[in-house]
């Protein structure tokens, strides 16, 4: 990225970030989102080979990447498509699939607080899953966002998704039968990879426990909405769990 695409964000810095070129903050981002490109690759090779053995070419596949940008929700109307459901039908159970994206968008809000509308909603769409957990953790830790950092993670991890994807609808046509590979469950292990990193502590444990059991539990009640509710109902457990461990430790120190 150039000095003058980098300094385009109109954000708010503080005074320690003033200090740091915009161009080397998103570098910084572009520096931590290389797990997730390595994650990115196989898995969008895989989706692209899914997408072309159902007919779907490699322009098609890169537009559905650029424009869709979700990876489960890919992979699920792939497979729909394949199955013959009509168009809408995809388009609702997508929009259900990526209902977690509020979910993760107002977890980040409070690291980016003072950027303008207009960026955060830019930004917005770039947010995975996987982007998320990078960034959420990144700011985390160090205690304040970051949306030119966070521009870096997440263009870098955008841009590689597309071109796996085109890549492999573009070799794809040549396996006949990629799921022997292993191909359609690339995704699941990238996830469950990304979940094992975040288990630091026994609280992420019993939050990703109880999600684990909501999901499932509630998958034949709600069909694709469990997502989004055992997402909530984490999300509860976690703060009441935060919140009753800091007041034990006020109350023993």
């Amino acid at each position: 990225m150039t000095r003058a695409a980098a300094m385009a964000l109109p954000v708010e810095e503080t005074a320690a970030e003033k200090q740091v070129p915009a161009r080397w903050r998103f570098w910084q981002g572009m520096r931590l989102a290389w797990p997730v490109v390595m994650g990115y690759v196989p898995i969008g090779l895989a989706m692209g080979v899914l997408a072309a053995n159902i007919g779907l070419s490699p322009f098609q596949t890169g537009a559905m990447s650029a424009l869709v940008y979700a990876g489960a929700s890919q992979f699920v109307a792939v497979a729909l498509l394949e199955a013959g459901v009509p168009g809408l039908s995809i388009v609702a159970t997508t929009f259900l699939l990526n209902l977690r994206h509020l979910l993760m968008s107002a977890a980040l809000s409070p690291f980016l607080q003072g950027v303008r509308a207009g960026v955060l909603a830019i930004l917005g769409f770039f947010i995975t899953d996987e982007s998320f957990a990078v960034g959420h953790g990144e700011f985390s830790r160090s205690g304040r966002g970051d949306a030119v950092r966070f521009a870096g993670l997440a263009l870098t991890a955008y841009l590689s998704w597309v071109l796996a994807t085109v890549a492999g609808a573009w070799v794809g046509g040549a396996l006949a039968a990629p799921e022997k590979l292993g191909f359609d469950f690339a995704l699941p292990a990238m996830f469950i990879g990304l979940l094992a990193g975040q288990l630091r502590e026994r609280t992420s444990f019993m939050v990703a426990l109880l999600a684990a059991l909501a999901a499932v539990g509630g998958g034949k009640l709600l069909g694709g909405w469990s997502v989004m509710a055992a997402s909530m109902m984490a999300a509860a457990a976690g703060v009441i769990l935060k919140r009753w461990a800091a007041r034990s430790t006020d109350a023993t120190s």
